[in-house]
């Protein structure tokens, strides 16, 4: 059993290492070094924390520890880049479950510690928690049970919202936004109740207040996140991860661990500020993101003249041998297809070539943040031609050639032409200014978000039609 002064220690260690890890990912040469922060971290905070003072029950914490390190390295090993998302936001619920777990353990042992009080006020055969609990005054006995109140809230609602965003992600739930009918309204009644509830709760009602609290936050998860479109999911999802951060903050306040508590606060923030960001990048409202109210049409949308011209691979090869200037813009269906080795033996002949190669990547390209990096980052290819979007987007008027690969809202012309669309004001890459452009697709589709995109239908513009890795697989020979 280790000492509460080495787990201290222990937590200060890992709390650095945990901001270094954030630091790091901030730059891509320093993004492995930094991921290895994050492992030695929660190794360390794990360890100490699981063999520190008041701690027991090894007979069936260790092998839980060594059944869990088991199913997260077979998981690693099975789930492909383009599963990403969908596995971190199914992480997120763990994480808002547990925060519930925690929460009503905690006060079914507050109710222990008061009965025994109230009886014969000795100490029986006390988890280490509960003696925790016996040792505070009433006033923070009552700051426990707000502390209990939020963990459940906060942890309901980020479970069933990452349980629905998991579902959207990997194709189980329609992506399009659907509420019940009442819309907004079920959310604003289900909060007012929980409101009450807490208030009940806090003025001694019994334990089925928690209970009820749950259940409605529950509602309000599900219901919030099932009225938000696919083409935000990439907001869901970071919005999600800051959720799931206070939860994991709740629970370290509610078992008087300061690790917990700084953890669950850099998620937490980081989440927040990130999804903060990707708003600002789609021109969403933030507070519109954390009521679920975005994601519909605004009205009719315009009509699309024109049609849809389909190319071959010697047609969009004879473009690129001819072009001197070339900018591929990615998208979720490269990483469906997984193309990126593909795209990576495209640049490097190109660039043999003597062209002028770059990549132009949206904030919210893909189905989480950096996707299109980390999966252009395994490829090889090189990151001083990867290139956001405010470093790009005037560059496209002056280009020769664009492919895109599998992208549809962020090169979605609608965003700047159409107030009625969906993704009226969204800040897109301006693909259409170049002289051509190639889109390379499965089919006519309106993919994921389900909005049309006028783009296809441009005169400078070709569709490229069938898988995108044996698409680009076909153009290759064909470059000179």
């Amino acid at each position: 059993m280790l000492s509460q002064g080495f787990v201290s220690a222990a937590a200060i260690a890992a709390s650095v290492l945990f901001i270094l890890s954030l630091g790091g990912l901030s730059n891509q040469e320093k993004a492995k070094r930094a991921v290895w922060y994050g492992i030695t971290g929660m190794a360390v905070a794990v360890f100490f924390t699981a063999f520190g003072p008041g701690i027991g029950g090894y007979w069936w914490m260790i092998p839980m520890i060594i059944i869990g390190a088991g199913i997260g390295t077979w998981m690693a090993g099975k789930v492909e880049m383009t599963e990403m998302p969908q596995l971190v936001a199914a992480l997120h619920s763990f994480v808002g479950l547990a925060a519930v777990f925690v929460a009503l353990s905690a006060d079914l042992e507050r109710r222990r510690v008061l009965a025994a009080r109230a009886v014969d006020g000795v100490m029986h055969d006390f988890s280490a928690f509960a003696a925790l609990v016996a040792t505070k005054a009433p006033e923070e006995l009552a700051f426990l049970q707000v502390e209990v109140v939020l963990g459940i809230f906060i942890g309901a609602v980020t479970f069933t919202g990452s349980v629905v965003a998991f579902g959207k992600l990997a194709g189980k739930v329609d992506g399009k936004p659907r509420q019940l009918p009442g819309g907004h309204l079920l959310n604003a009644g289900a909060a007012a109740l929980s409101v009450l509830l807490a208030v009940l709760y806090l003025n001694g009602a019994g334990f089925w207040t928690l209970l009820a609290l749950a259940l409605l936050a529950f509602f309000i998860g599900y219901h919030l996140i099932m009225g938000i479109g696919g083409a935000d999911m990439p907001v869901v999802v970071s919005m999600l991860n800051s959720y799931s951060g206070w939860a994991a903050a709740a629970i370290g306040f509610t078992l008087s661990n300061d690790l917990l508590i700084v953890t669950g606060a850099l998620v937490g923030s980081s989440g927040a500020i990130l999804s903060y960001i990707m708003c600002k990048a789609m021109n969403r409202n933030f507070v519109n993101v954390i009521l679920g109210g975005f994601g519909g049409s605004q009205g009719p949308a315009a009509e699309i003249e024109g049609e849809q011209v389909a190319i071959d691979a010697a047609g969009v090869a004879s473009a690129l041998n001819d072009a001197d200037s070339i900018i591929i813009v990615p998208g979720y269906g490269m990483a469906v297809a997984q193309a990126q080795t593909a795209v990576s033996d495209l640049v490097r002949k190109l660039r043999a070539a003597g062209k002028e190669v770059r990549f132009g990547i949206h904030p919210v390209a893909g189905r989480l943040p950096g996707h299109m990096n980390v999966l252009l980052a395994e490829a090889r290819v090189p990151y001083d031609i990867v290139l956001e979007m405010d470093e790009i987007n005037d560059d496209f008027a002056s280009t020769d050639v664009v492919i895109v690969i599998g992208s549809n809202d962020i090169v979605n012309p609608s965003a700047q032409e159409d107030p009625n669309s969906p993704i009226a004001g969204m800040p897109v890459l301006k693909v259409w200014e170049a002289k051509q452009v190639f889109i390379s697709k499965r089919g006519q589709g309106t993919g994921y978000s389900g909005i049309e995109n006028p783009l296809f239908f441009k005169d400078n513009s070709r569709m490229f039609y069938g898988d995108a890795r044996d698409s680009l697989n076909a153009l290759l020979p064909m470059i000179d």
